[in-house]
């Protein structure tokens, strides 16, 4: 059975230090997918934009700068409030969102306790897999 692990939050679209827009997205992650994290952002068009990167870059970031290319995060304060950013570029365009550290953390910690670091690869079945195509 795949555990979905969710959380609904309000992001905030950095477009200036003093100029910031909420943008209500969900994390996802789900346990037949145990590498990877989803944030749905729920943005004034007709789809919603999905990104989907490593849920250990998230981890770390919470606690240090991480990540190259397309997606990379790190902790921060703004005005007195821990924040985690998160830098994401696609050829669409470039995007800074601040989300609450606090409730990225609680989240993550969810996944965490469902899918423990380091049996991952236990959640997809590969060895049941791969014993089944040798015994062919």
């Amino acid at each position: 059975m795949h555990t979905v692990v969710e959380r609904e939050l309000e992001l905030k679209l950095v477009l200036s230090p003093e100029r910031r827009i909420p943008v209500p997205a969900r994390l996802g992650y789900l346990t037949d997918d145990p590498y990877a994290v989803h944030v749905t952002f729920h943005i004034d068009t007709e789809h919603p934009v999905y990104w989907t990167f490593a849920r250990e870059l998230l981890v770390e970031g919470v606690f240090r700068p991480c990540g190259q290319g397309d997606v990379r995060v790190w902790p921060t304060k703004t005005e007195g409030r821990s924040v985690v950013l998160m830098a994401l570029s696609s050829p669409a365009g470039d995007a800074l969102l601040e989300a609450p550290a606090a409730a990225v953390s609680a989240w993550l910690e969810r996944t965490l306790r469902v899918v423990p670091p380091g049996t991952e690869g236990e959640q997809l079945g590969l060895e049941d897999e791969l014993a089944q195509l040798l015994a062919q």
